[in-house]
């Protein structure tokens, strides 16, 4: 539905219509998250020409003037609403390359957001004895209230709270500093601050290699996260890109690269991205066998050969999984399917070989072949929570076809309505002038013109009717 309306919002100025659409997604989205990106795309109408990270766009939308300068290693910290990304990269003469990536797909503005309510809501029971937990309503205002807060103190060091009738009839007060904000949330600080140092270690780079930090993100307007960047890095990050706006900038430029709309302004890019958690399967004794690693450059497609782990084993079960952990229980499952036909044979004997490929959405394609049979299988990833199937896909795109032609429908029946109106009121003015003619001038003229003449009076009356 969000879809839907950007692409209606972007054919309404634009005058003609969108079907094609670069769609970015925080870098630690999985292959769940990012299928089911595309797959919202195809519902909202549009051909998804490419999932890419938040940072490395905004990297695009940094680094389109500076195309020309000598190489660079710049880190983007991306802290938006909902998500935190961190990506180091190297520019160079046109080539963005993804050197690594890291990041939490479930810490940003909200949850500051939400530190402030739950603060609030203890300071509101705390004066009155009365519980908000179940009142929705008063909660939204309060989340509202906080959120403005929350952007204040970005510029002050504190700002007030005041609702009236909150709860039951109940006012509430308060004046929140930037201390006690950042006391609220100092462990989600944390968590964000323990990245940096991950991410650098896997670019294989020190804090004295990176020759700029850029910060991307309306988060990043809160000065304890500004501050914690200048600690770590000992240098002020860069400030000239709009954190709102960069991530769509870069978006629209990878659209021209892919759409071959280079000119002046848009000059041939090459962008490099990553992937952005580790890919394997599971192997005897629940361990995670690594098949592509996390920050390798996509796309990518590599193949493993595996073997029977028993004696007379006919069958080989192929899971695949995507996380950091070597248990594969405490990883994400993608899929699993068996491959099947193998004679009984001594342990060993018996192999398959497993390719993964990622392609540049950073989508995952796993395929394995019978080292005996030749007989190969794909997997195709159905089976993740909240992962739509093709029949699913297809009967919302109807849908939303359908609600589109309805929604037009409707359009064109206001602008119809309207255009009657504003006939209405033309012939009516029309009528009133000509009264107001024959009123002033009908003993000027012969009789069978004021009858010509009334008689149209007549018409516009009735046509106003």
């Amino acid at each position: 539905m969000v879809l839907s309306s950007l692409k209606t919002s972007a054919e309404a100025y634009l005058g003609k219509s969108v079907r094609d659409a670069v769609i970015t997604v925080p870098a630690y989205f999985n292959d769940s998250q990012r299928q089911a990106t595309k797959d919202a795309g195809k519902i909202a109408g549009l051909n998804v020409m490419r999932i890419i990270n938040e940072p490395t766009a905004g990297a695009l939308a940094f680094g389109l003037d500076k195309i020309e300068e000598e190489e660079r290693n710049v880190l983007f910290f991306d802290l938006g609403g909902g998500t935190f990304d961190v990506s180091v990269l190297t520019i160079e003469e046109g080539i963005f390359e993804v050197r690594a990536t890291a990041g939490i797909s479930n810490i940003g503005g909200e949850d500051f957001d939400t530190r402030l309510v739950e603060h609030c809501a203890r300071e509101f029971y705390k004066e009155h004895r009365l519980d908000l937990s179940r009142d929705n309503s008063a909660l939204r205002r309060l989340r509202a209230a906080s959120e403005r807060a929350k952007r204040m103190l970005s510029v002050a060091t504190k700002a007030s709270i005041t609702l009236e009738t909150l709860h039951v009839g109940k006012d509430f007060h308060t004046v929140i500093t930037r201390a006690r904000f950042e006391e609220l949330n100092q462990d989600l600080f944390q968590i964000i601050k323990d990245i940096l140092p991950r991410v650098l270690s896997d670019a294989e780079m020190s804090k004295e290699d990176i020759d700029e930090i850029v910060l991307i993100g309306g988060s990043t307007r809160i000065p304890y996260i500004q501050q914690i960047v200048k600690s770590f890095f000992k240098k002020e990050p860069n400030k000239t890109v709009n954190p709102d706006e960069a991530v769509a900038h870069g978006a629209a430029i990878q659209a021209a690269i892919l759409s071959n709309q280079h000119s002046v302004t848009i000059p041939k890019l090459v962008l490099v991205d990553v992937a952005h958690l580790s890919l394997g399967i599971k192997q005897f004794g629940d361990t995670m066998s690594v098949i592509i690693k996390r920050n390798t450059t996509i796309p990518t497609k590599k193949t493993e050969r595996y073997s029977t782990a028993v004696d007379n084993q006919t069958v080989i079960p192929i899971s695949v999984y995507e996380g950091e952990n070597h248990i594969v229980s405490q990883n994400n499952l993608l899929g699993e399917f068996t491959m099947s036909g193998f004679p009984p044979l001594p342990k060993g004997q018996a192999k398959v070989y497993v390719t993964f490929e990622i392609d540049s959405d950073g989508i995952l394609q796993v395929s394995a072949k019978n080292d005996i049979t030749g007989d190969s299988k794909q997997l195709v990833i159905t089976t993740n929570k909240g992962r739509l199937s093709q029949k699913t896909i297809a009967r919302l795109t109807r849908e939303a076809e359908i609600r589109k032609r309805g929604e037009e429908a409707r359009r064109e029946a206001a602008d119809a309505r309207n255009e009657l109106d504003s006939l209405c009121i033309r012939i009516k003015d029309m009528a009133q002038k000509l009264q107001e003619w024959l009123a002033n001038e009908g003993d000027k003229v012969l009789a069978e013109d004021i009858a010509a003449k009334r008689q149209e009076l007549q018409q516009l009356l009735d046509m106003s009717k």
